[in-house]
């Protein structure tokens, strides 16, 4: 069963602290699920991931090769055919938890400016620990991410 992961953004954006999930992810031998709820969201992040410093193989899903990308972009309502070890959520997409415990890891990512997105992910970690799924909040608050107790 796997574990879920919070990640409370305070010091920088999602598009900052994605990079580095998705490398350790790969380095792990996952495939990735990175999923939204805006395709113009995902279409920019497409173009982020591509444009910086490492190379992070990913494709946007819907094209003729989703189950060979090694991350896939998906928004809500899109099947990953990439068989992803780990998801990693954004903007308040929705977790099951029959999903979670499928995976080996899911990683909720959330703006910690935005108290819409603050009590989407409170909800999102009482809807999954309530089902009996690990749970781990991650901060940044001190300038560098800890792992809060």
């Amino acid at each position: 069963m796997g574990n879920a992961l919070f990640y409370h953004l305070t010091r920088s954006p999602a598009e900052s602290l994605l990079p580095v999930l998705i490398g350790k992810s790969l380095a792990a031998g996952w495939q990735v699920e990175l999923r939204g709820t805006d395709p113009a969201r995902m279409e920019r992040l497409d173009l982020h991931l591509w444009q910086g410093d490492g190379f992070l193989p990913h494709g946007l899903a819907g094209g003729p090769h989703d189950a060979r990308q090694p991350v896939l972009l998906t928004v809500a309502g899109q099947a990953a055919a990439n068989g992803p070890a780990c998801l990693m959520a954004l903007d308040g997409s929705e977790v099951a938890p029959a999903e979670c415990q499928a995976l080996t890891r899911t990683c909720i990512i959330f703006d910690g400016g935005d108290a819409a997105a603050t009590a989407r992910a409170r909800d999102q970690w009482r809807s999954l620990t309530g089902a009996g799924v690990e749970a781990e909040y991650w901060s940044e608050e001190s300038g560098r991410w800890e792992r809060k107790r």
